[in-house]
């Protein structure tokens, strides 16, 4: 076994300890390396006094990822070798992301019960997505409505009564435009037509209307056919 494998298993030692006969884990930690029976590694020692010293954040991490396990609820052994995990995943700068889970699994699967390895995985893997300092959630908040002299977002359509009219017809309420027929004729009057309220009502664009010419007999054909 690695130094440092044997350095998070003295430490989780410890932490069991302490949490199993409700004492300062400080006071056992010291207390351990004062003995001298059993050497405690210094990197041991960093892990305990790391999850001493952010406890409560470690404890909200692991609370907030988990799935169907309260904190109180996981088993003594994953609880705190989560702690590590977290601890390093979060605080040790020197050791990857892939290492700390990987000796985490590793520990539980030695020391806890046959759910535990996939259990510590995920929710290890969970908490070294988190980039942030916050592991909250974040909240969506709803994008506020345009104001009515507000320009349009990019890539959205306006609305159908913010169109433009198009050539030959008036805005509703407007004049009605003269439109001239295409022999030259007598213009024919094209009334205004009404906007269209809902956006599945097309209205049909009328480009010009023909009548015959009134000096053309009926019946003859025309000059220009």
């Amino acid at each position: 076994m690695a130094a440092r494998s044997k350095a998070r298993k003295r430490a989780l030692d410890v932490l069991f300890e302490a949490e199993l006969r409700c004492l300062p884990v400080l006071e056992l930690l010291a207390e351990r390396m004062s003995l001298g029976d059993r050497p405690t590694p210094e990197y041991a020692a960093e892990i305990v006094r790391g999850v001493a010293a952010h406890l409560p954040e470690i404890d909200k991490l692991i609370a907030g990822n988990s799935v169907g396990w309260t904190l109180e609820r996981m088993p003594a052994v994953d609880r705190n070798v989560l702690r590590i995990g977290v601890w390093e995943l979060r605080w040790a700068e020197d050791v990857p992301s892939g290492v700390a889970i990987s000796e985490a699994v590793e520990l539980v699967q030695d020391l806890s019960t046959d759910g535990s390895p996939a259990f510590v995985n995920g929710l290890l893997a969970k908490v070294a997505a988190i980039k942030d300092d916050d592991p909250a959630e974040a909240v969506l908040q709803p994008e506020p409505a345009l104001a009515d002299d507000d320009e349009p977002r990019e890539g959205v359509r306006p609305r159908a009564d913010d169109e433009p009219a198009d050539d030959g017809e008036t805005a509703a309420g407007g004049e009605a435009s003269g439109i001239p027929s295409a022999d030259g004729g007598e213009a024919v009057t094209q009334a205004p037509r009404p906007r269209a309220r809902s956006a599945g009502l097309v209205w049909p664009k009328i480009s010009s209307v023909l009548r015959p010419a009134p000096d053309v007999p009926v019946g003859e054909p025309h000059p220009e056919d």
